[in-house]
């Protein structure tokens, strides 16, 4: 029996932009094909690993800890450096397990994972929200990379400010970026583009439209 090669498959960009309503699209169809797919949404600090354990420790300290998403209790707690630098620890701790371990080993076992944010977006993640800590010169963030497997295949779903601002209300995001969040975000990426080899399908055709680009490269790497 030959073996089937597993493979990753990422999904990058801005909230709004299209990538769960593509990630479903490309599930279904890969089913359809007879595969396995895997779907895996990553946050740092955010996973679901993570937030099992934040709410074991909410429990075991009878909820000392901020409640989930934001609110003035958290912000007052990561004024505090020592808490700032044990969350992003933990978190890139977390990631190196899901990224290091479990991605490597569903790929061994032939499957082809689907991630909906990589390194490269939780790294835009901690330096929007921690740009005085300098992350990336941290030995765990470059482990992290070190260990995080490069992937066959990346999306970057990216759409305008404006465009994103008014998807996000359409959906009722809990927590949405603000309008300055997300232009310093579009252009992180926009920048990124130029370096590394991202499949930017344009984002503001249909969803069939888009679909059957995503669905041509994938095919190219399965076939």
């Amino acid at each position: 029996m030959p073996i089937i090669q597993g493979k990753l498959i990422v999904f990058s960009g801005l909230d709004g932009a299209g990538k769960s309503t593509q990630i479903q699209l490309l599930m279904e169809e890969l089913k359809q094909r007879g595969r396995k797919p895997v779907y895996l949404w990553t946050r740092g600090g955010y996973t679901p690993l993570f937030s099992a354990c934040k709410t074991f420790l909410r429990l075991a300290l009878k909820r000392k800890l901020p409640p989930p998403g934001r609110s003035e209790k958290r912000e007052k707690a990561f004024r505090k450096v020592w808490v700032r630098k044990l969350w992003l620890v933990l978190s890139i701790l977390d990631l190196i397990l899901v990224y290091g371990v479990y991605i490597r080993v569903s790929r061994v076992f032939g499957r082809i994972v689907i991630a909906d944010r990589y390194v490269w977006d939780t790294w835009i993640d901690f330096n929007l929200g921690f740009p005085e800590a300098y992350v990336d010169r941290w030995i765990t963030w470059k482990i992290l990379k070190r260990v995080s497997p490069r992937p066959d295949l990346t999306f970057l779903l990216v759409i305008p400010v404006k465009e994103a601002l008014i998807r996000s209300r359409k959906k009722n995001e809990p927590f949405p970026d603000s309008e300055d969040t997300l232009k310093k975000r579009r252009e992180i990426y926009t920048n990124q583009s130029h370096k590394a080899k991202y499949v930017m399908p344009d984002c503001l055709q249909p969803v069939k439209e888009v679909q059957k680009t995503i669905l041509k490269n994938v095919s190219e790497i399965l076939d």
